[in-house]
């Protein structure tokens, strides 16, 4: 595996500060709680760092104490912080209850109102930035956000386009946040998608856009015929690359990776098989530390194989720790990846 000397990926959404219970516990179980930096495409930027990219983040923060903690997180990580904005407002949150056992993980969202839902939209200058970027990441959870979000993420879509950057985009759909107010997420994030080179989406998410079913009952049909019509429907994209969960327990999982890319008319799949994940201390943030791990591999010019076994082992090693970051080295990941990886290194 060689390394790039490209252009640096920028990542573009909102950051958050994640409040969380101690585990085994409910919110407001008791009177403490956890606080940590998060936010998807922030989340992508620091694990890019660590891997050794010149990764950059595009945000909106509020002008207080918070605000600059949370910018010098990420920027403590090895993220280029230069292009955030400090406005006035908020920092938007998020409480997460641990799930356990049987119990399921759950998300409140305390967002509404933040300077980045405030701001966001004029805040940047979008060729400017893009100036040296040769990827731009972006997300569905930032059009999710309300009518400022959805403006902010189609003109960066469309200055990435105009100049000749490729985009990343991460599907993360989020119905809580589309359901506060009356957008159209159909129509935006197929737009988004219009001008994506890499999409992390699976079949659930082209049924929304495209306003389809696949209902095949075997799921490796489902996804092939979604990347079709996927593919169809969009032609600049190239590749569409997702994770497979099978979960016994919160603890206890199973994860692979499938991506699936244009072969003419037909559609070629390359799949890394599972890592058994027993012990699961932290799932969130899995998908961007996967999402981080292809796109540093396709950034490098590995082969799609190299690229979707890196992915999925970030996003393994990325549920062995508290927090939204990934923060394993390229170096950590490639162990994680060799037969002898649970040895302890001494």
């Amino acid at each position: 595996m060689t390394t790039s000397t490209r252009g640096r990926i920028l990542c573009f959404g909102e950051m958050l500060a994640r409040l969380s219970p101690p585990e085994g516990e409910l919110l407001m179980q008791s009177p403490r709680l956890a606080i940590r930096p998060g936010g998807a495409e922030a989340n992508v930027a620091v694990s890019l760092a660590r891997f050794g990219a010149p990764a950059a983040i595009a945000t909106v923060l509020p002008d207080n104490a918070l605000g600059r903690a949370v910018r010098d997180e990420a920027r403590r990580h090895g993220v280029d912080t230069s292009p955030v904005q400090f406005r006035p407002g908020r920092l938007g949150l998020y409480f997460m209850t641990p799930g356990a056992v049987r119990r399921p993980a759950d998300v409140l969202y305390d967002r509404a109102g933040s300077a980045f839902v405030q701001h966001v939209d004029g805040a940047f200058d979008w060729p400017g930035l893009l100036d040296g970027t040769e990827w731009l990441h972006v997300s569905g959870v930032t059009p999710a956000i309300g009518p400022t979000g959805t403006a902010a993420a189609l003109a960066a879509c469309a200055a990435a386009e105009a100049a000749g950057v490729k985009i990343s985009f991460d599907g993360n759909f989020r119905g809580k946040l589309w359901a506060e107010w009356k957008g159209d997420p159909p129509a935006t994030l197929g737009r988004m998608l219009s001008s994506s080179t890499l999409a992390f989406a699976d079949d659930r998410d082209f049924a929304l856009v495209l306003g389809r079913t696949f209902d095949d009952a075997d799921p490796a049909v489902r996804r092939r015929s979604a990347a079709a019509a996927a593919f169809a429907a969009f032609p600049s994209l190239q590749r569409i690359a997702c994770t497979l969960r099978v979960q016994e327990s919160v603890a206890d999982q199973a994860l692979s990776a499938v991506m699936l890319t244009r072969d003419g008319a037909e559609v070629r799949e390359t799949t890394a098989e599972a890592i058994h994940m027993t012990g699961v201390v932290d799932r969130v943030g899995g998908g961007d530390a996967f999402a981080s791990g292809v796109l540093f591999g396709l950034w490098n010019g590995w082969s799609d194989q190299d690229a979707l076994d890196f992915g999925l082992a970030a996003a393994g090693l990325k549920h062995s720790v508290h927090g939204d970051f990934n923060l394993f080295t390229a170096d950590e990941v490639r162990a994680a990846m060799s037969a002898d990886g649970f040895d302890i290194k001494r």
